[in-house]
């Protein structure tokens, strides 16, 4: 998949980093966004009690309510706009809004709470999106081959699965441009298919 305009201006390209409750979507965002990434989080506070599992993230304090915002500038071609989705069940009637225009979607999952990620790669499988599924290694988290957890993911052959810590600039950026590249195969095959229809 080629990017880039003839006349020099780069390509914007939208992103979303989707995934459950306390996975690390917002350290993504702010981990390769180049600018100050716009955040909408707030305090958790006991109204949340009962519906926000901490399961897992006892010690996470803030939530985002609406998306995370960042930019990244791949190569003078190529400008990525990544959104972070937010991670509760009710908040997800903003997704659909978020989704609008997306190349693709990169899913991040805990292998601490590995079912946590089914909404959001049942939510991309339905829609058509590429997704690549980005497992987050936390220290003391369970560890696994990766086809291990492509299989209790229920996933896609072609699906790509790569660790990665959100808390570093590269690792984010590598599973973006795993992500780009999947898509851009995604896109092929597809005309492809239609050509050949």
């Amino acid at each position: 998949m080629a990017y880039g305009h003839s006349d020099g201006v780069p390509t914007a390209i939208k992103i979303l980093i989707a995934g459950g409750f306390g996975v690390g979507k917002t350290t993504m965002v702010g981990a390769v966004s180049e600018t100050g990434p716009l955040r909408t989080e707030e305090v958790l506070t006991e109204a949340s009690t009962g519906v926000d599992s901490l399961s897992g993230v006892e010690a996470k304090s803030t939530t985002t309510v609406a998306l995370d915002f960042g930019r990244i500038t791949i190569n003078e071609q190529l400008v990525l706009y990544v959104f972070g989705t937010p991670g509760q069940d009710r908040f997800w009637f903003i997704w659909d809004e978020l989704a609008l225009g997306a190349t693709g979607a990169v899913v991040l999952a805990d292998t601490r709470r590995l079912a946590d990620c089914f909404p959001s790669v049942d939510y991309f499988e339905q829609r058509g999106t590429p997704f690549v599924i980005a497992v987050n290694c936390f220290e003391g988290a369970p560890t696994y081959e990766l086809h291990e957890i492509k299989q209790a993911l229920n996933l896609e052959t072609d699906v790509p699965i790569i660790l990665c810590d959100a808390r570093q600039r590269q690792s984010g950026k590598d599973v973006l441009i795993t992500l780009l590249q999947h898509a851009g195969s995604t896109q092929t095959r597809g005309a492809a298919v239609r050509a050949n229809a």
